[in-house]
C-alpha cells in the first residue's frame, strides 16, 4: 500500500512538473506540437483542372472565397439550386482570369495547380477588390517611363483615400497585451522610420486610435475568422483604427515552417490601418499571402512608396 502510494505521488509530481516546463510562447500557450483542426481552403485541393463549362462540388466554396476578397461582387449563393452554384461559368472564369493578373499567375481562366496552391496560402482578410475597384495589378493606372523601359508601380493606397489627420497616433491592446508589446512596438517603428508617425502605447483602449487583440471565430465585427490556416488577420483603414489577428493560428516569432510569422503579419497589418491597399509586388509587406515559415518584417520600397504617396511625403 505504501508503496503504491508513494508511486502515485510520484506521477503527479512529474505531471505536475511537465505542466510546470511548458515552453512560454508569446501567445501564452505551446503551438509547436498543436495540430490544425481542420483545413478551411483544403477543398481547393479537389478543384485543380477545372474550367469553363465544369460542374463540380466545391465550386460553391470557390465563389465564396472569391466573393468575399472581392472577386466575385454579385454572388450570392443560391439556396435552392446548389447544382447551379458548382458550375463553371462565365462569372468565374472572370474572377479567376482577375485574381491570376494581380497575383502574377499566367492568365488563363483555369484552375491550374499555381493559382490554386496560391489560394490555399494563408492570408490578410482585407478584400483585393473593395466596391468594384481592384486595389492590384487588374486596376493599376499608375505607369512610368524611365529610361525608355515600361515601369508599373505595383503598390495602391484604399480606394477612398482614408487617411490619418494626425501624426501622433496611439494604440491600446484589447487582449494579450504582453503577447504583442513588443512585437507591436517594433513593427510600428517600422512605419514610423519612412513617415511622419509617431506611435503610442496607452493602456485604455477606448480612447486610443488603434485597437490590437487576439480573436477567435466571430468577434463582433461581421468579419469571423476561420481557424488555423485561412485568414490570419484583419484590419481597418482611417480612422476606424481596428487590428484583430485569429488566435487559433500557430504564431511564433521565431516561426518553423508550419508556424505562422507573428510579426510580419503585424507589420502587413499596420500598413492597412495607415491606408495602404494590397500589392501585388510578391517581395512588399503589403502582398496579400505569406506562407508558413516565411519572415517578411522590412518594408520595401513599394511599401515605401506607397505610404509617401499616400500623405505627400
Amino acid at each position: 500500500m505504501g508503496l503504491a502510494h508513494l508511486s502515485f505521488c510520484t506521477c503527479v509530481a512529474i505531471f505536475l512538473l511537465s505542466i510546470c516546463s511548458l515552453p512560454s510562447f508569446a501567445l501564452s500557450r505551446d503551438t509547436k506540437n498543436v495540430k490544425p483542426k481542420h483545413e478551411p481552403l483544403g477543398f481547393l485541393q479537389n478543384l485543380v483542372g477545372c474550367e469553363k463549362g465544369d460542374a463540380v462540388e466545391g465550386l460553391r466554396e470557390l465563389k465564396q472565397y472569391l466573393h468575399k476578397f472581392g472577386y466575385l461582387q454579385s454572388y450570392s449563393p443560391s439556396l435552392d439550386n446548389t447544382a447551379r452554384d458548382d458550375s463553371f461559368d462565365d462569372l468565374l472564369e472572370s474572377a479567376i482570369r482577375t485574381y491570376q493578373l494581380n497575383y502574377n499567375l499566367n492568365v488563363t481562366g483555369k484552375l491550374d495547380d499555381r493559382t490554386v496552391e496560391q489560394m490555399i496560402k494563408p492570408r490578410c482578410g482585407v478584400p483585393d477588390i473593395i466596391n468594384g475597384t481592384t486595389s492590384m495589378n487588374s486596376g493599376k493606372a499608375h505607369h512610368s517611363q524611365s529610361a525608355g523601359v515600361h515601369v508599373v508601380m505595383h503598390y495602391n493606397v484604399n480606394q477612398g483615400g482614408h487617411k490619418w489627420l494626425k501624426t501622433q497616433l496611439t494604440y491600446a491592446f484589447l487582449n494579450s497585451g504582453n503577447s504583442l508589446r513588443s512585437v507591436a512596438a517594433r513593427a510600428f517603428s517600422k512605419w514610423s522610420a519612412v513617415t511622419k508617425f509617431s506611435f503610442q502605447e496607452i493602456q485604455d483602449p477606448d480612447s486610443a486610435d488603434i485597437k490590437i487583440g487576439f480573436f477567435a471565430g466571430n468577434h463582433g465585427d461581421d468579419d469571423p475568422f476561420d481557424g488555423p490556416g485561412g485568414i490570419l488577420a484583419h484590419s481597418y483603414y482611417p480612422t476606424i483604427g481596428w487590428f484583430h489577428l485569429d488566435k487559433e493560428e500557430r504564431w511564433s516569432t521565431n516561426p518553423s515552417m508550419d508556424e505562422i510569422d507573428l510579426e510580419s503579419v503585424t507589420v502587413h497589418e499596420m500598413g492597412h490601418l495607415l491606408g495602404l491597399a494590397h500589392s501585388s509586388d510578391e517581395n512588399a509587406v503589403m502582398y496579400p499571402t505569406i506562407a508558413p515559415g516565411v519572415v517578411k518584417r522590412e518594408l520595401q520600397q513599394d511599401d515605401i512608396d506607397g505610404i509617401s504617396d499616400l500623405y505627400d511625403l
